[in-house]
């Protein structure tokens, strides 16, 4: 900021009295967050101010003075929020969704094929590790067990249920999830709401992107496009690559491909094909450069190479077998 304010003068006489101006109007900017933003009165002693409930621009002494102030701060406040939540919705999540195997340690694939949900402890584990196990209590002539906990595995889809029903009743969010699924397989779609909402509530990324599925297609719930965006932005703040997928041909329909081009990278980013396929359209009309699909290309071949393994590359050739 000392160094734009600088810029404005010509002399260097004048460039030092930029300097001075700048730095008193940083401290008259910190002594305003200091202060009450409705009386003005200072944080001294007992009086003890709180940030406004949305944004972090402005503190207040009382919920009277938050009250008193509304009208003068509500539209700078709602532009703040929508930076402090563009901040976040375009944060490169460290890992997709799904995260790591907990048994391996490498990160799953976002393909599903190549992980399963156990039952009995409501683990996602990789295929090249489920597949190891197997082979492994095959040769020790070892009862089959989970590769994470270690429990018998069920010999009947029935007692299969039995394990998922008890993970719901523990209030497991991957559970959760999972009944959702099925009841949306089923055709039961207030059901699927149900469980996908408990689940959203409890953190689980793809009941949100369930969710918005619902939201957008008007199953279980009436059609409302607010909703379908805020639970789209929730599963891809948390890694979601179909969420952040869906919300960059939202972005595109309406014209705003800054934004679009963003999801799309960041999707790309997670390991995500069609992804790189949307930039290498938009690099040929121009709407993304050189330099930015390359880096998303190698970023996407990166995601794609720590999801293998000797283990899960076997895994795969004996599902194919």
């Amino acid at each position: 900021m000392l160094r734009q304010l600088s810029k404005m003068r010509g002399s260097d006489n004048d460039e030092v009295d930029a300097a001075d101006d700048g730095a008193h109007f940083l401290e008259a900017e910190a002594a305003d967050i200091m202060c009450c933003a409705s009386c003005g009165i200072a944080e001294v002693d007992d009086i003890k101010l709180k940030e406004c409930n949305d944004c972090d621009l402005v503190r207040y002494c009382s919920d009277e003075c938050q009250q008193d102030h509304r009208p003068q701060h509500e539209a700078m406040c709602k532009e703040r929020v929508a930076e402090l939540r563009n901040e976040i919705l375009f944060r490169q999540p460290e890992s997709s969704h799904l995260g790591d195997c907990p048994i391996c340690f490498l990160p799953l694939s976002i393909d599903t094929d190549m992980s399963m949900l156990q039952s009995c402890c409501s683990k996602t584990i990789c295929r090249g590790c489920v597949v190891a196990n197997i082979v492994c209590q095959r040769d020790k002539r070892q009862d089959p067990t989970c590769p994470f906990c270690r429990k018998l595995l069920p010999n009947t889809e029935e007692e299969a249920n039995k394990n998922v029903m008890k993970r719901v009743a523990a209030n497991d969010p991957a559970a959760l999830s999972g009944m959702g699924r099925q009841y949306s397989k089923d055709g039961d779609y207030d059901v699927a709401f149900r469980y996908w909402t408990k689940a959203a509530e409890m953190g689980d990324v793809n009941a949100h992107y369930h969710l918005s599925l619902l939201y957008q297609e008007g199953k279980g719930v009436e059609e409302d496009e607010e909703k379908e965006l805020y639970h789209l932005e929730e599963a891809a703040i948390g890694g979601h690559p179909f969420a952040r997928y869906n919300l960059a041909i939202k972005e595109g329909d309406n014209k705003k491909f800054d934004r679009a081009v963003k999801h799309w990278i960041i999707a790309a980013n997670l390991g995500y094909d069609e992804s790189i396929q949307a930039l290498k359209d938009l690099y040929k009309d121009g709407l993304v450069s050189k330099e930015d699909f390359a880096a998303a290309l190698r970023a996407h071949h990166a995601a794609v190479i720590a999801t293998k393994s000797p283990q899960r590359e076997a895994a795969a050739e004996a599902m194919q077998s």
